[in-house]
């Protein structure tokens, strides 16, 4: 049996393509974009004959509905109530997928209607897709529905994983949909796929004499923040999101007097270029979002959605690409893209604005602004930086000081949207470290 994982870097998840062994393939936790699982099945000379999704998805828009309206049988749990045709699981239920079966395992934690799939080679368990469930060296986070289900989640995580999934045999491979760079993720360790025994010996979450109530307070005490629309992606999943089929639509070409007036409708124009490119001349009040793995994520996190965008690029990416990140965070909305790109702009007559980008040395008296998340801070930081995670820069800028400041991330790019957002907002002295904050100094680290 030969299993293909089709990882995408920038949501930290993977999607998985089976091969049935008779001319079918099945398809687990597959994301928006279909171009992928198609090559898979097409390399390995088979058809997608079915697509199992393990849970609503809140980090990304499901593909199933796209592989379904190409003929695969789209199965899902019972309780995400999908208002798209599905054969809708239950726990305990098997699947015969001509040769192969697959058991069903209720999972409850990460969400409350979540599956794992157990594949099983006649009696022989062969394979187990877990989901958020258990992860190689971490559990995903349930935090994303309210408050109030937070730690009821955790617990129920807790039991699914003692009491159903450590039952299992220690060499049976794990192949869970959310890892490393996932949002979703609490603890992720360093690979993406593992086995029970492994993780019964060595996942934080789990070492030790560890009871309920100690892993929902290591489960709990792990959580950072998370992009906003998280929050509304279960639901655009649940009532199932348009179908493009393999091409996405084209992208508009509009004029800078077209872009303008857009502008002045309430779109945002978001800057994929390279940020010594963004640095050197922008459209004014544009958004940097420079164009690398996790672009989708942070084009999520940072425009709301139903905003109309309009692109700014260059050679790169490939259109097609770039379309179908947005439509992998539900970004819809997409008027075009600035034809003739900046330099059309500024052939107009219209001012570009520029940003300070500077790659070494000291911060010259400026106040360091550190953007990354907390607990990249806290393992190692310039002393005397204060740190805004960059996604709290949508909601507000009271944290950031006036002063001129220096703003830096890991390598520049979230530094720089950091940057066009408080140009945005009015501070008028800011500039961006183009490299790593080792490049200011030694660090220190909290605790």
């Amino acid at each position: 049996m030969h299993i293909e994982a089709l990882v995408d870097e920038g949501l930290g998840n993977s999607a998985y393509v089976v091969d049935l062994g008779d001319g079918g393939a099945l398809v687990i936790d597959p994301r928006r974009d279909p171009r992928p699982v198609l090559e898979a099945v097409h390399r390995m000379g088979r058809t997608a004959r079915f697509v199992a999704e393990t849970h609503l998805h809140a980090d990304f828009v499901s593909g199933g509905r796209e592989l379904a309206e190409q003929g695969a049988r789209l199965l899902a749990p019972a309780g995400s109530e999908l208002a798209h045709p599905h054969l809708a699981l239950q726990d305990g239920e098997e699947v015969d997928l001509g040769g192969l079966t697959m058991e069903v395992i209720a999972t409850p934690g990460h969400t409350p209607e979540h599956l794992a799939y157990l594949l099983r080679d006649g009696a022989r368990p062969v394979a187990l897709f877990s989901g958020g469930t258990l992860m190689a060296g971490g559990v995903a986070r349930t935090d994303l529905l309210t408050p109030e289900q937070t730690e009821p989640l955790a617990r129920a995580a807790y039991r699914s994983i003692t009491r159903r999934l450590l039952t299992l045999p220690d060499d049976l491979p794990v192949h869970p949909t959310h890892g490393v760079g996932s949002f979703c993720a609490s603890t992720p360790g360093g690979t993406r796929t593992t086995t029970i025994g492994r993780e019964r010996a060595t996942n934080p979450l789990l070492a030790g004499a560890v009871d309920e109530d100690l892993f929902v307070a290591r489960l709990l005490g792990g959580l950072g923040s998370y992009p906003p629309y998280f929050l509304e992606l279960r639901d655009v999943n649940r009532d199932g999101p348009l179908v493009h089929g393999p091409t996405p639509p084209a992208l508009a070409q509009l004029s800078a007097d077209e872009v303008a007036a857009a502008v002045d409708d309430g779109a945002e124009v978001v800057d994929v270029r390279p940020m010594a490119a963004f640095a050197s001349g922008h459209v004014p009040g544009s958004l940097s979002n420079p164009w690398r793995a996790q672009f989708a994520t942070w084009l999520g996190w940072l425009v709301p959605r139903g905003r109309p965008i309009v692109f700014v690029a260059d050679v790169l990416p490939d259109r097609r690409d770039l379309v179908w990140a947005a439509l992998t965070v539900a970004h819809e909305h997409i008027a075009g893209e600035l034809a003739g790109g900046i330099a059309a702009w500024q052939s107009t007559g219209r001012p570009l604005a520029t940003t300070r980008l500077v790659d070494a040395g000291p911060a010259d008296g400026r106040q360091v602004v550190d953007v990354r998340q907390h607990a990249e801070y806290a393992d190692g930081h310039v002393p005397g930086a204060v740190n805004v995670e960059l996604g709290s820069l949508t909601a507000t800028t009271e944290p950031v000081p006036t002063a001129p400041v220096l703003v830096h991330c890991g390598h520049g790019e979230r530094a720089m949207s950091a940057a066009s957002l408080l140009e945005r907002a009015g501070h008028r002295d800011v500039a961006v470290l183009a490299g790593s904050p080792t490049q200011l100094g030694e660090l220190v680290a909290d605790g």
